[in-house]
């Protein structure tokens, strides 16, 4: 099958492992950015397969994991107004709050369904014009052109009863935010193939040019991501940094010019929570001047649920796992209390979380 049996050819894999072991004469560590990247470095024993020498982080690379309990519980909020249909992709339902869980939510009541995809918000409006509609928007720059062409679809068909909460998170200044801390000291970066399809290899050259790291972006497929491995490798033995496309069948330098016009149409970045890094500065999206009157936002100040208070789940080391400072291993609820059928944090819960590939795959570390 083109574009999948050429990536996972046996005698290409051993070449490339024989180019990684030849250069990892030192300690080396390297994080992956995406949830995509740390489930299939798991489900295809890339771990296993790699020299002692290289440690595999993964980082916040999950948009249903680093959504913050605050903005959580507002969507839960929202969820229980008289007259509200939230709208949600599945995986947020059994994500907990600090009370509750939108699942619980509907449980209780609360009108929330899922979709497949935004438009599938916008038929909702359509078919029940005496209720509001709001489409909980949560993902990294993979999704957000989708959800905007459904606000701009919404402003031209007059949907008034339509609205989003935008939760949506950009990689690059989390990525900036995790390297400025120095918290967990890195050799190189294996940039997620999926968003830099929509934002462009070049988009990650602040990691060169300002922290001094080889950064290669990569597929899913196992050559896709042994290349990158082995491109990094290459370039800290070299003593190099630059920004590398080992993907350049799925990306391109400028990425997407069509998805990032539509999304710069309709959103501007604004601040934005993350569950373990905290407040990061333009790292989130919200509507545009033209479109702010699908905002979601003011139904909660008007309900007076736009302060809330919210908390962690006690023990749960989420936060320090989306960092890269703590193993889900190290966690003290992994696997005793926490586990995907009674999920504690979001990280067990989302098919993308740390932990989640660490509880599937057998935890090898």
């Amino acid at each position: 099958m083109k574009y999948l049996d050429e990536f996972r050819d046996p005698q290409r894999a051993r070449a490339l492992l024989r180019r990684i072991h030849e250069q990892a004469r030192h300690p080396v560590r390297l994080m992956e950015f995406c949830g995509t990247h740390t489930h299939a470095i798991f489900r295809h024993g890339i771990r296993q397969l790699l020299p002692a020498q290289i440690t595999m982080l993964s980082g916040p690379g999950c948009p249903v994991c680093v959504t913050s309990a605050a903005d959580l519980d507002r969507a839960i909020a929202l969820a229980s107004l008289p007259g509200v249909i939230l709208a949600t992709f599945g995986d947020m339902l059994r994500v907990p709050g600090s009370r509750t869980s939108l699942q619980a939510a509907k449980a209780a009541g609360a009108d929330v369904r899922v979709v497949y995809s935004s438009l599938d918000s916008l038929e909702f409006a359509r078919a029940n014009p005496g209720r509001t509609v709001v489409l909980l928007g949560v993902g990294f720059e993979t999704t957000a052109p989708t959800i905007a062409a459904a606000v701009r679809q919404a402003q031209q068909e007059g949907l008034a009863n339509w609205r989003l909460y935008s939760l949506h998170k950009l990689t690059p200044p989390a990525t900036v935010a995790i390297l400025q801390t120095g918290e967990v000291a890195l050799d190189g970066i294996l940039a997620p193939g999926h968003v830099s399809a929509i934002i462009g290899a070049q988009a990650w050259q602040f990691v060169a040019r300002d922290f001094h790291l080889p950064c290669t972006v990569s597929g899913f497929e196992p050559l896709d991501i042994l290349q990158g491995i082995a491109d990094l490798m290459e370039q800290h033995e070299a003593g190099t940094a630059e920004v590398h496309n080992a993907y350049r069948r799925g990306v391109r330098p400028d990425g997407n010019p069509i998805a990032l016009e539509l999304m710069a149409e309709v959103f501007e970045p604004a601040p934005a929570e993350w569950r373990g890094l905290g407040l990061v500065p333009a790292s989130g999206l919200r509507l545009r001047g033209p479109y702010r009157a699908l905002d979601a936002a003011p139904l909660l100040a008007a309900h007076g649920l736009d302060a809330v208070s919210s908390r962690e789940p006690a023990g749960c080391r989420c936060g320090d796992v989306l960092r890269g400072a703590l193993s889900p291993q190290e966690c003290p609820l992994f696997r005793r209390v926490c586990t995907p059928e009674r999920p504690v944090g979001p990280c067990m819960v989302s098919s993308e979380g740390t932990c989640a590939a660490y509880y599937r795959y057998g935890g090898i570390s």
